[in-house]
């Protein structure tokens, strides 16, 4: 029950954020998920034995949301800043991996969300469609999965998902797309809703499988504990996090 009432409440604000609200909203929205999804992926960089510069990475991701085209400059400039304080540590095999976690959190956790931001300004339809599709597919990928799910897809990472289920996912993410942006989207041509479907489901599955296998080697089960039941705000959204670029990078092929 629990998990159910957190599943709702979440759709329920997410459809809100999504059609309804003022764009300072969804941007402060947007901004407070990145910040949640960094503060998680630090954690999971610390239980990996790697120190974590929480803010600093932050920062840098908080310059790709505010200032997109001049985050570039700002991260790199950081990632010099990273480099200084990391080489103050006497084991000098930490720098790399620590410098290197930095960057690829603000990139990871925050730059999902700038083009969710620009999705949204393009069509309302292609964001949600963008953060809805895995949603979609996975729900036919898990009862698929129960039923024929026989051959393991990456059974060092995520014992319980299969080729079958996984096939059963881009499948329910076409239909999807098929019905939901033929319906309320901007016009796109029948192949492309269907390449695109395809593309952001394949890509979110892997978001799924990235964050497993940052779980696994952090030994632990769910990233957070904010969303009861349901775990941390990336277990939630990895998918997501990975299908929102591909679906933007098809919105410019309008």
């Amino acid at each position: 029950m629990k998990r159910l009432l957190t599943a709702v409440a979440l759709l329920v604000f997410a459809l809100y954020l999504i059609f309804w609200s003022p764009n300072p909203v969804f941007f402060g929205a947007a901004t407070l998920v990145g910040v949640l999804c960094y503060r998680e992926y630090s954690e999971l960089v610390v239980r990996h034995g790697i120190r974590s510069q929480l803010w600093l990475g932050m920062a840098g991701g908080l310059l790709l949301l505010f200032l997109p085209r001049h985050a570039l400059i700002g991260i790199s400039l950081l990632i010099v800043l990273a480099f200084i304080i990391a080489l103050r540590d006497r084991e000098l095999r930490d720098v790399l991996p620590e410098v290197a976690c930095i960057a690829l959190g603000a990139f990871y956790t925050f730059s999902p969300w700038r083009f969710a931001i620009e999705l949204r300004a393009i069509s309302v339809h292609l964001l949600f469609f963008a953060l809805a599709l895995n949603w979609a597919g996975d729900s036919l990928a898990y009862y698929v999965g129960r039923r024929f799910g026989k051959h393991r897809l990456a059974p060092a990472v995520s014992p319980s998902k299969s080729w079958e289920g996984s096939l059963a996912s881009v499948a329910g993410s076409v239909l999807f797309g098929v019905f939901y942006l033929g319906y309320f989207g901007p016009h796109f041509p029948a192949w492309q809703v269907v390449t695109m479907a395809i593309s952001a489901n394949v890509a979110g599955q892997f978001g799924d499988l990235a964050e497993s296998a940052m779980k696994r080697g952090a030994g632990v089960k769910d990233s957070g504990e904010l969303l009861p039941g349901h775990g941390g705000v990336l277990d939630r959204l990895d998918s997501s996090m990975f299908a929102i670029p591909v679906v933007y990078l098809f919105s410019l092929w309008k």
